[in-house]
């Protein structure tokens, strides 16, 4: 073989090479991005989803949430918070209100401002184990302390008013916003951050507590007999289709 041929088959056997090399990192690219959407696309498609079973879900939670009605059209004019009267009943009589109910039930080691009289039922300090960030909150009360430490209505306010609520009579919306079935002792950031939003919007970064907070959301609506909206219901779904069994909280 000549100089020039032997080139010429060098070159060409280089280009080959370069092709072959070429072509396997178009089939490795190729893969990778099919796994990244196959992964992607129960959040990106609800119908994809619920065929390849990321909305499937079983147990006494899940058999609940198919019994709430489903709207899509939910209406928030008028919302108050005040027409819910948080804190400005005392159900059990025990003369304090909700807030210190809640605090004193959440919290370990609770102290009290007092021993007798109005400060009895004032709890002065505490530590929470927060189901929302998992992070352990020593709570002291005080002006800027406070505030570490929230009570959260674990269906928001708006949202239970948009959901029915805003056909209730003043004495049902009183009860619902000081019921302690839908109440959690919380961290003050986390609770700010959450808002009225449902489900589908919010959940604890505590993947640990999803499945309970879930559970007790679908509770408290069945409770109440608020809506949920499709995208609720779903999200509401995916998180339970982690956690086969999960059941409804009992109301105490």
């Amino acid at each position: 073989m000549s100089r020039r041929h032997h080139s010429r088959f060098r070159r060409r056997r280089f280009s080959a090479e370069r092709l072959v090399e070429r072509l396997l990192i178009l089939v490795i690219l190729a893969a990778l991005a099919g796994a990244v959407v196959g992964l992607g696309l129960p959040e990106i498609s609800p119908t994809v989803a619920k065929i390849t079973g990321e909305r499937a879900a079983t147990g006494q939670a899940a058999d609940v949430l198919a019994t709430l009605a489903v709207d899509d059209d939910p209406n928030a004019s008028g919302y108050s918070r005040d027409a819910f009267g948080y804190r400005e009943t005392d159900d059990d009589g025990d003369g304090c209100d909700i807030r210190e109910d809640i605090l004193a039930r959440d919290l370990k080691d609770v102290t009290f401002k007092g021993a007798t009289g109005r400060y009895a039922c004032t709890v002065a300090s505490g530590t929470l184990d927060d189901p929302y960030t998992g992070r352990t909150i020593r709570f002291t009360r005080g002006a800027t302390t406070s505030a570490a430490v929230q009570i959260d209505h674990v269906v928001a306010l708006e949202n239970a008013w948009q959901s029915g609520a805003r056909g209730w009579d003043t004495a049902k919306r009183y009860r619902y916003g000081n019921d302690p079935y839908n109440l959690l002792a919380v961290d003050g950031p986390a609770n700010q951050e959450k808002g009225s939003a449902s489900a589908a919007y919010w959940l604890p970064t505590n993947g640990a507590y999803r499945c309970d907070y879930v559970a007790r959301q679908i509770g408290v609506k069945s409770k109440y007999g608020l809506t949920v909206t499709s995208a609720e219901k779903d999200a509401m779904l995916a998180v339970l289709h982690a956690c086969p069994g999960q059941t409804v909280p009992a109301d105490q």
